[in-house]
């Protein structure tokens, strides 16, 4: 009988009953089921005996015997300990010495590891006190009478990510049988791809799911990879090309700027850069057209973009309409607000605050929505989004940090107005692969250029055993009239995490600096305490901040001249690179200092590239390389579920073809009525409305 999709796992020829029967308590019931669940790594197999244990923040693979086990309680309470291992690779100690598997709280891992059994091992080696060691690593336990040995062993082995009663053996026997069932053409293609020419000549969907669970060689492995990547972002790419052409054609209004708008830049005490001029005229110029502008105003940390937002919110202003911004913290809404009226009030405009537990310009008015007539400009945090009649006549939305909202809160605040300008804003230096693929819908203006009065930024790699030195220094920088921040990953300590705390720095450095007021600032602090730390801070009542990544977006201090960040090697280079944009703000040179573990050479060598730059462009591409994109392409930003080859997302020339097709495809066939475009359809027309096109 021919297999396709839709069969049951029981008409699988070879399917053994003890896997049906596993896979049927879970419900996976379908070739299908079996065929989309994809492996999210793989471990070459043919080349593991006689590998030999060396310390590496980099995860390996052994195949191993186990030669001791046992279980060791602390404090006296049975279950609070951990349970160890002894192994050593397979054809003895002597091929590559001893490595001790540990399982923290984890009593009942003896009913599972026994002495003699040879088992698959995946994780970090470390080195501690003399012994190698391996914290809750993967493991997968062999067996000499286990018939389908070839399956799981001699390969390159797919890995899955598993749920529930499932283990890999299962699956992996699952999915074996179900591949070599499968005819060759099992599933239609859905790339437009040639298959006689270019980088996949030959191939197909059906051969690269086939060749991404049981690839005969890594090159095939990659090649599938890469193949079935395309196609993911093919999809996206053909969902957000026609989102942005639905936009376009939806209708707006013109929102011209006029004599307000060169007023306001006249009264700046500054010049605004060639990068703001040229971001700004592309603002001005989408918004005085019929169709609704739809942008992304890209800088980098301190390049000013503020400054553009609000020259853009005078143009919906001199139409006769409204203009919000929503900022996604209180410190940031109320820094936005003290800035819009130093220098839009004294141009005759109404400037109000939303937030979620205070208002200004209006008290009590406000918050019950009387005032809404009378409000040009309005700021807020995401409390602009249950104030139904407080903006009805909306031109322009200005979405600050717009990451730090999910769509859902986008589109409501969006939907307030009749089709309004919609300008969202980042300063996380994006890489140009995911500007299109996160924000391939939206037109893109790029601040590139930092303020000629901002101060130079240094930036040093430091181990943690400096911190006498530093202390001196920052007296110092202190002594000189400057603040500074002390981050830390942490609020409190932690039994489980190897990373200093925010409370205990405090503690620390208050005793190290005695003659300075040294503040704290976490997450577990209210609003109102979190906006009293900050308010001190700005009018210099604190000298030095111990704080968390929650001052990471938006904090503006340009006093602030000097961060010690500690644990900087728990921290991703975007990351970093954000949290630094906290000091170099005013005239002052700033200096910003990366305390890693004394012995973590790898940490020093990828923070190494913030020592040599401060563009935020080329360091997100190095992380984008190193890391990943993480979740960012989670529900909450994109409105799918997160890509399952988004590591691919670092391959420019991928993302690239994947528009071209997308927008070949649409020109030629706007509806999706091709057969092969059936199963993207639905995903590609959801939500068909102007306003969800928006978000």
């Amino acid at each position: 009988m021919s297999l396709n999709l839709d069969s049951l796992l029981s008409d699988v020829p070879g399917m053994p009953k003890r896997v049906l029967t596993s896979l049927t308590k879970e419900q996976v019931l379908t070739v299908r089921e079996v065929v989309q669940w994809l492996p999210f790594r793989h471990e070459d197999r043919r080349r593991m005996d006689g590998a030999s244990f060396q310390p590496s923040e980099i995860p390996a693979c052994f195949q191993v015997q186990v030669t001791k086990t046992g279980n060791k309680y602390f404090g006296g309470r049975r279950g609070s300990g951990l349970f160890e291992a002894q192994v050593e690779p397979i054809g003895g100690a002597a091929m590559g010495g001893l490595l001790t598997l540990r399982w923290w709280n984890m009593p009942f891992m003896s009913r599972a590891i026994a002495e003699g059994q040879e088992m698959i091992v995946y994780g970090k080696v470390k080195e501690q006190k003399g012994r190698l060691l391996m914290d809750h690593p993967e493991y997968e336990i062999l067996s000499e009478d286990d018939e389908a040995a070839a399956i799981h062993s001699g390969r390159i082995t797919p890995v899955y990510r598993l749920k529930a009663g499932v283990t890999q053996k299962t699956l992996r026997t699952a999915a074996w049988h179900v591949i070599q069932a499968l005819e060759e053409d099992f599933i239609t293609d859905i790339l437009p791809t040639p298959k006689e020419q270019g980088e996949f000549a030959g191939w197909s969907r059906a051969r690269a799911m086939k060749a991404v669970h049981f690839a005969l060689s890594l090159e095939d492995l990659e090649k599938a990879r890469r193949y079935l990547a395309l196609e993911e972002f093919y999809g996206y790419q053909l969902r957000v090309v026609r989102r942005r052409r639905a936009v376009l054609e939806s209708g707006g209004h013109p929102h011209a700027a006029g004599p307000l708008a060169r007023d306001f830049e006249a009264a700046l005490p500054f010049q605004m850069t060639g990068a703001q001029k040229r971001s700004l005229e592309e603002i001005q110029r989408d918004m005085a057209s019929n169709a609704p502008m739809n942008r992304l105003l890209h800088g980098d940390v301190g390049s000013g973009k503020t400054v553009v937002a609000f020259a853009a919110m005078l143009g919906a202003v001199e139409s006769g309409k409204q203009a919000a911004l929503m900022a996604p913290t209180q410190i940031l809404a109320e820094q936005h607000f003290n800035t819009a009226r130093k220098w839009l009030e004294p141009l005759g405009l109404n400037v109000a605050l939303r937030t979620g537990n205070r208002a200004e310009e209006g008290g009590v008015e406000l918050l019950n929505g009387k005032m809404s007539g009378k409000n040009d400009i309005l700021i807020g945090t995401h409390a602009l989004l249950y104030d139904a009649d407080l903006v009805k006549n909306l031109g322009l939305v200005v979405i600050d940090e717009q990451h730090k909202f999910g769509v859902a809160q986008r589109a409501r605040l969006i939907q307030k107005g009749n089709t309004p300008d919609v300008l969202v804003m980042t300063a996380t230096p994006i890489p140009r692969t995911l500007t299109l693929t996160l924000y391939g819908d939206l037109d893109v203006s790029t601040i590139d250029e930092r303020p000629k009065e901002r101060g130079k930024i240094i930036t040093k790699v430091r181990p943690a055993s400096k911190q006498a030195d530093a202390a001196k220094f920052l007296k110092e920088q202190l002594d000189a009239g400057r603040q500074a921040y002390l981050v830390y990953p942490l609020i409190e300590e932690s039994e489980k995490l190897d990373a200093t705390a925010a409370k205990k720095g405090h503690e620390e450095w208050a005793k190290l600096l005695p003659h300075f007021s040294v503040g704290l600032l976490h997450g577990k602090l209210s609003a109102e305490e979190k906006d009293l730390v900050m308010r001190d801070f700005r009018s210099g009542k604190i000298d030095v901040l111990v704080s968390t990544t929650v001052i990471e977006v938006g904090v503006d201090v340009p006093n602030a001249s000097v961060m010690y960040i500690h644990n900087a090697e728990r921290f991703g280079l975007a990351q970093l690179h954000q949290l630094r944009g906290r000091i170099g703000r005013g005239e002052h040179t700033s200096y910003c200092v990366l305390f890693v573990k004394d012995k973590d050479e790898e940490a020093k060598a990828r923070l190494a590239i913030l020592e040599e730059t401060t563009d935020g462009f080329r360091i997100s591409e190095e992380d984008l390389k190193r890391r990943g994109p993480g979740d960012v392409l989670g529900r909450a930003q994109s409105g799918q579920a997160p890509l399952r080859f988004a590591e691919m997302l670092a391959d420019t020339r991928l993302v690239r073809v994947a528009r071209q097709l997308a927008e070949k495809t649409l020109d030629e066939d706007p509806q999706m009525k091709a057969p092969r475009l059936a199963e993207l359809r639905p995903f590609v027309f959801q939500e068909d409305t102007p306003q969800a096109m928006m978000q």
